[in-house]
């Protein structure tokens, strides 16, 4: 658990470290930790440390701990289950058809959406007794060939789609690009997705302005804060190799 929370911290000195070389408020940027293969009890050392958004790749396994860690939460005192910030629960995998209404039923955010026909269905499925489902649309933004997302150029014509469903509000965009040979080369990508982002929110297609640039990762965090990134997927310099 120390070590965990440790962990933390340290990417957090990092965010820091990154918003003051690129003259941004580290408000600005939240940091998603992801729990993907690693089990509730380093959820729950996570939490300690003060995390409270969790990402997993793996649609049940991450069911099967969202429940775990809900239950685990039930028992403790007052002062985390109720007085701490909300936690936020955000599916960043693949999403099989045959899985869409899981994910409706259990995840806060989904971060992977690409085609309209998962984003229909997540709409349809979202119970009527929770908050819209919060969207990002994944986008291959360097057309890598193993990366899933919509292609750059179709992504302003999803978001207006997407953006219409009652039940999903669309915050924004990710992407994955593939690993580039250096710093300069890293922004480069992530400029891209920022310069879209920017984009869609300047074309007037949306009823309301995305707010959420989900970029960066363990190894680029710094590239993707200094291209706008407003939220860091965070794994491995938390919880460890896999």
């Amino acid at each position: 658990m120390t070590m965990i929370v440790d962990r933390l911290q340290a990417v957090r000195d990092r965010i820091t470290t990154a918003c003051a070389a690129s003259g941004r408020d580290p408000a600005g940027v939240r940091l998603l930790a992801v729990s993907k293969t690693f089990g509730p009890d380093a959820v729950m050392a996570a939490i300690a440390g003060g995390q409270r958004a969790f990402g997993e790749n793996y649609i049940q396994e991450g069911v099967e701990k969202i429940l775990t860690v809900r239950e685990s939460l039930a028992g403790l005192s007052a002062s985390i289950s109720s007085h701490a910030s909300p936690f936020e629960w955000h599916c960043i995998g693949p999403i099989q058809s045959n899985k869409t209404r899981l994910v409706a039923a259990h995840f806060d955010w989904v971060q992977s959406v690409d085609r309209l026909k998962i984003a229909q269905r997540l709409n349809e499925q979202r119970p009527a007794h929770l908050p819209p489902l919060q969207i990002c649309l994944q986008v291959n933004i360097d057309g890598g060939p193993t990366k899933a997302g919509v292609a750059p150029d179709e992504a302003p014509a999803l978001a207006a789609e997407v953006a219409q469903l009652p039940r999903l509000q669309l915050r924004g965009l990710m992407s994955i690009p593939e690993p580039a040979p250096d710093f300069v080369a890293t922004c480069a990508v992530h400029q891209r997705a920022r310069d879209l982002f920017d984009h869609i929110n300047a074309a007037g297609v949306l009823p309301q302005p995305m707010d959420t640039l989900s970029i960066g990762m363990t190894a680029d965090l710094e590239a993707a804060i200094h291209a706008g990134s407003t939220m860091v997927r965070v794994g491995t310099a938390i919880f460890g190799k896999r």
